[in-house]
């Protein structure tokens, strides 16, 4: 594998990651409240879905899935059924809090780090690996730059780039919004940001459920 292959993996994998998706709209919902750490949580969630991706790809097992009308069904299903989800618990969030000594108190949990680094590496990795659109990605780019003559150290160096992609796109993002998390004190402000983030990922939820298999 040449340089000027990998290269023209790179724009193609940055048009794939600066497209709006899921991963964007989860590092807006996470780091106004819970910080920078936890948003840089959420992008090592995503590099690591790559992987499994990617490993999948390499061992041939996603175009088996991707075959398979059951098999994809399913996996589509528990990944719109996660966004959903997390949706739900936005919107419930937004709408749950009534008093105003509960929005002092959940304003005070958030500016101790209301979502742990765990849940949102967990949040950032199930919403990738769960994807079957980031599988589709991987079949259909892999056969363009990887020959059969390749070694498996060729797909992997395509995933390490995908993967830095991903994180300075991403890592700048959480820069960026990492300067509003003063607002997350503001009640009018997360409830905002829960009901827009929440119906954001049912819609992606929603539309990942009436995917087809192509």
């Amino acid at each position: 594998m040449d340089i000027n292959t990998i290269m023209t993996f790179t724009v193609v994998a940055t048009l794939l990651v600066i497209s709006p998706g899921p991963n964007g709209f989860l590092i807006a919902k996470t780091v106004p409240v819970s910080g920078n750490k936890a948003g840089f949580a959420n992008v090592f969630g995503f590099v690591a879905a790559f992987y499994i991706h990617g490993t999948l790809s390499v061992c041939g097992i996603s175009i088996l899935l991707l075959q398979s009308a059951n098999a994809f069904f399913v996996f589509k299903m528990l990944g719109a059924a996660y966004l959903i989800w997390i949706g739900i618990k936005a919107l419930i969030k937004a709408f749950g809090t009534s008093t105003p000594a509960q929005v002092q108190a959940e304003a005070q949990a958030n500016v101790q780090g209301a979502t742990s680094l765990k849940t949102a590496f967990m949040e950032g990795f199930l919403t990738n690996v769960l994807n079957p659109k980031v599988s589709m990605f991987y079949l259909a780019a892999f056969p363009q730059f990887v020959s059969a003559d390749d070694s498996a150290l060729a797909a992997y160096t395509l995933v390490t780039t995908h993967a830095l992609v991903n994180f300075v796109w991403f890592g700048a993002m959480v820069l960026a919004l990492s300067q509003a998390k003063q607002l997350a004190t503001s009640g009018r402000f997360k409830k905002w940001l829960d009901v827009t983030t929440g119906t954001i990922f049912i819609g992606f939820g929603t539309k990942l459920a009436l995917m087809r298999n192509a």
